[in-house]
């Protein structure tokens, strides 16, 4: 491979303990082993995926600037250093695609107010996979992240988006905690008309994947899935 091109590297991680090369094309290897400078969600795991990644690579050597959720956001421009003086840079989230429902968002609007180049590597998006795998509209869809922890707010929000699934025929994405999950599944049972389509996109890409499309009459008759703390994707259509 050629001498990397200086840019802000957008790295995916597989969505669980999925062998590398099952999701990752081997292009992204070549291009971490050329970055000595990594923004990461947790620098741990972080670690973990690099190693996955080349077994001889030498951590020691490597750079790691945490970008998760007790991080310091007015550090995250430092961070892009390296790459203002022409080394690249890497953004590593804990799962699938950086700066998709991620911290990483945030370090790649910098890069352009900064004027830097950000090239995104080909990986694993639960939020793509359960969409193409769903069986619903795929060009007219809407991603609502995690819904009100409040059970009125989350009724209200899970309404609405049924409305607009109906109205618009736009396929409505959204996740929870995975803690919740089972929760969240039993209040989609409760608020939602029966004739509404309920894909559930469970450990995707994972040897536990399960993924599965009823109307939600068909889903009151059925066994309910085990979801609790297994990472989920939630998607409703009419």
């Amino acid at each position: 491979m050629e001498d990397l091109k200086p840019a802000l590297y957008l790295i995916p991680v597989p969505l669980g303990d999925t062998p590398v090369g099952q999701v990752l094309p081997s292009y992204n290897r070549e291009v971490i082993l050329q970055i000595h400078h990594f923004i990461v969600e947790e620098v741990r795991t972080a670690r973990r995926f690099l190693k996955n990644i080349d077994k001889n690579i030498n951590i020691d050597e490597l750079s790691f600037y945490p970008m998760g959720k007790h991080a310091d956001q007015a550090l995250f421009r430092k961070y892009l250093e390296p790459l203002v003086h022409g080394e690249s840079v890497g953004v590593i989230s804990e799962a699938g695609c950086p700066a998709i429902a991620d911290p990483g968002a945030q370090v790649v609007a910098i890069a352009h107010k900064l004027k830097l180049p950000v090239v995104p590597l080909v990986g694993p998006s639960s939020i793509l996979l359960a969409l193409m795998a769903s069986g619903f509209n795929g060009q007219n869809f809407a991603f609502h992240g995690y819904l009100p922890i409040d059970a009125s707010a989350r009724t209200s929000a899970i309404k609405k988006m049924e409305e607009k699934a109906r109205t618009e025929k736009q396929t409505q994405i959204f996740i929870e905690t995975p803690f919740r999950n089972e929760q969240l599944f039993q209040e989609l049972l409760k608020s939602c008309h029966n004739s509404t389509k309920l894909c559930i996109a469970s450990a995707i890409t994972c040897a536990e994947e399960y993924i599965h499309t009823h109307t939600i009459e068909t889903w009151r008759k059925t066994s309910m899935p085990h979801l609790h703390k297994i990472p989920t994707i939630f998607l409703i259509y009419q």
